[in-house]
């Protein structure tokens, strides 16, 4: 077990001393590293001047020597973010940002996500993220802290996802990977431009037998990204699809059950043969057009449909009160929305100026079944219906950011975004016993944001933000009101949690070096925390304030004989301020939680580490990296955790190119030193199935090829 002296850890007091640190050493006017980013001004900006905490991975660290099936692979070098493959497709990643997101118990919530300027995030609040196709991806912005208000209901930040920019002359690419678990991934790509049209179309398909007992799982997708550029107006058209068929979900595991057998399926889950089938197709249509040098227009629209069955390892006797939702979730969600935004570009008396104004709609149609999971005497089956109910979400946001540049030492980046959001169930399962749940719901608020930037050389820059955020409940938040289902219909009493964000933070760069160090406050009232979780069905309520501070840290770093250095550190304590009623044990059991107790599935610390070295004659490139997380509570009252852990992996590979083709070879061993470990953490299970196992040693090779003409 590893453990974090509290002798050695950084504190918030020390970053004065960090801060007069990297400035001395940076101060020499030095070249740039490349930083340019677009997530957090909606224009394309070097990030380093910006007074935000914003993180790039670009195309190589996203797909060369990966698997390019989960974003866990791209992001462990970003400070602040935590994200934990779960071993388990029928739940999806779970992603936390700055402590935002650790306790969903399905898809991610907390942050918004986007690809390609298409949302993928639900009005609700809701993501998805098995539609990204990393091996298309050109690069990821990962945003934090203040400024991700201006993107509406989210506390965490956001994560961008954009496509790489096809080159002039047709490409194609294939490749396949395998590995141990019975992975196998196929993939093509096509790329290229003609005349004003551009087009990168990629598929892939994979499929694993699980590092656990009952966790199969096969997944295909497609994503396309089509342009259209003349003079000064450019179109695209971005499509994409998921299918991912009957993924085996193998639960969490009792304390008594990880250390007898940490490869073990859960209890029930292969009785009722607990899986989770997803579909989503989804097109999305965008437009820029600049109208002489000061003006520019942007717009989207974008239409998709997503269906969900899950099956639940829900007990057969439990489903007898007609109050009961049954076992099998089935969901029908259709979504569509679009987004306008004007920027003007200006200059008054030598001060540069920019404004951007928008507006912003999203609507949610969402079809919500309840079945049985049995038929007579046979479980695991679609049985008879149990709930039926349409959601209908949609919001109405209007947006305005401006960004003054009085001189060439201050920046003053300011915003507002003001959120509308609606929510009205139907209820059409009415019978004796289970009445009517119809009813209706809204929140909404204004919330400003504001950060100035100060260089102090060109290489040095120092800078503080603030900003409100708001955070709805998702519908799957929304979707029980009991454990035991004595209650039916959403949970309406269920109120959005606003939060203060505060940051300061300094950048330094060098010729191949970049330094950032931000610190933060997060002060939050009504924060939506899971009060039970049972069967995979879970209730949540609000607790009434709560606070996070923390540190990150993250260096980038690539030296002359092709060495490169990767390093990222976050000190994040969450804790709730006053004491809140929380569900122990089956059946619930309520007791208080005392003032002053950490956040259940927040890591106190969390570090990654890597060193890579390229030999450019011969092709080679390896590298070696870890990771090292500290313990993480799994309940309210922290009685059991997950012991922190460090997980090393190595990779190697070559490749071969001539004028127009290039082949490449690589082996990589994941957790090479088989350590045994908790990958996530299920957030207070009243049954005291916490653990999801992380997968022990894992070999995988693979190869690719490209050719162009």
């Amino acid at each position: 077990m590893i453990r974090f002296r509290s002798a050695v850890s950084i504190r918030l007091g020390c970053l004065p001393l960090a801060l007069g640190l990297s400035v001395s050493a940076f101060a020499a006017e030095t070249p740039a590293i490349d930083t340019i980013v677009v997530t957090a001004s909606r224009v394309r900006e070097d990030g380093f001047t910006l007074p935000v905490s914003i993180s790039t991975v670009d195309g190589a660290n996203i797909q060369s020597q990966q698997l390019q099936v989960n974003l866990s692979e791209s992001l462990a070098a970003v400070p602040g973010l935590l994200v934990q493959s779960r071993e388990n497709y029928a739940q999806d990643l779970q992603i936390s940002s700055r402590g935002f997101g650790a306790r969903a118990t399905f898809g991610v919530r907390g942050l918004r996500v986007y690809v390609d300027g298409i949302p993928a995030t639900m009005p609700d609040g809701q993501s998805q993220t098995s539609h990204i196709d990393l091996a298309s991806a050109g690069r990821i912005e990962v945003l934090r802290g203040p400024f991700s208000a201006l993107y509406g209901n989210s506390a965490g930040g956001v994560i961008a996802v954009f496509t790489e920019d096809a080159k002039p002359g047709a490409t194609l690419e294939g490749g396949v990977q395998a590995g141990s678990n019975g992975f196998v991934r196929y993939s093509a790509k096509a790329s290229g431009i003609s005349g004003n049209l551009s087009y990168v179309v990629g598929a892939a398909r994979f499929r694993t037998d699980g590092g656990r007992d009952h966790s199969a799982a096969s997944r295909s997708d497609v994503n396309a990204k089509l342009g259209y550029a003349s003079g000064d107006h450019e179109i695209g058209l971005v499509v994409n699809g998921v299918d991912l068929p009957d993924a085996q979900d193998a639960l969490g595991l009792t304390r008594a059950q990880l250390q007898s057998d940490p490869s073990q399926a859960g209890t029930s889950a292969v009785t009722f043969n607990t899986r989770k089938s997803v579909r989503q197709g989804q097109v999305g249509m965008t437009y820029t057009g600049q109208f002489g040098p000061q003006d520019t227009v942007k717009a989207l629209i974008y239409a998709g449909h997503r269906t969900t069955v899950q099956y639940q390892a829900i007990p057969v006797a439990s489903q007898t009160p007609a109050t009961s939702p049954g076992g099998v979730i089935d969901l029908a969600n259709d979504y569509r929305g679009a987004d306008i935004s004007w920027t003007h570009h200006t200059e008054i008396g030598g001060m540069r100026l920019r404004f951007t104004g928008g507006l912003n709609t999203d609507r949610l149609d969402s079809k919500r079944r309840g079945y049985s999971n049995f038929v007579g005497t046979v479980v695991g089956v679609k049985g008879a219906l149990r709930r039926d109910e349409n959601n209908l979400v949609s919001n109405f946001d209007q947006y305005f950011q401006a960004e003054v540049e009085p001189n060439a030492h201050w920046l003053i980046l300011a915003g507002l975004r003001h959120t509308r959001l609606a929510l009205t169930s139907r209820d059409h399962y009415i019978v004796p016993g289970n009445g009517d749940d119809s009813g209706n719901q809204s929140y909404g608020g204004t919330n400003p944001v504001a950060g100035v930037t100060y260089r102090l050389t060109p290489s040095v820059s120092v800078y503080a933000s603030y900003g409100k955020g708001l955070q709805t409940p998702t519908t799957d938040e929304l979707s029980y009101r009991s454990l035991t289902g004595t209650q039916t219909g959403l949970n309406l009493g269920l109120r959005a949690s606003r939060s203060d964000n505060f940051e300061v933070g300094v950048k330094a760069r060098a010729e191949n070096v970049l330094l950032t160090a931000a610190a933060f406050r997060i002060d939050t009232t009504d924060e939506i925390v899971v009060q039970g979780n049972s069967g995979g069905r879970s209730i949540f309520q609000n607790v009434a304030a709560t606070t996070r501070k923390g540190l990150e840290l993250s260096a980038e770093a690539n030296w002359p004989g092709g060495f490169g250095a990767r390093l990222a550190y976050t000190l994040l304590d969450a804790s709730a301020d006053q004491g809140f009623p929380s569900c122990s044990g089956t059946p619930c059991v309520v007791k208080t939680v005392p003032a002053g107790s950490a956040l259940a599935g927040i890591p106190r610390h969390v570090a990654f580490g890597e060193l890579s070295w390229r030999h450019v004659p011969s092709g080679f490139e390896a590298a070696a990296e870890a990771r090292a997380v500290s313990k993480i509570y799994v309940d309210d009252f922290a009685s059991d955790g997950a012991p922190g852990y460090v997980r090393a992996n190595l990779r190697a590979g070559f490749a071969q190119s001539g004028a127009s083709w290039k082949i490449s070879e690589f082996v990589r061993v994941d957790n090479a030193t088989d350590r045994r470990y908790v990958g996530s953490v299920i957030v207070n299970e009243s049954n005291g199935r916490y653990f999801e196992p992380a997968l022990g040693r894992a070999v995988y090779g693979g190869i690719s090829g490209r050719v162009t003409w």
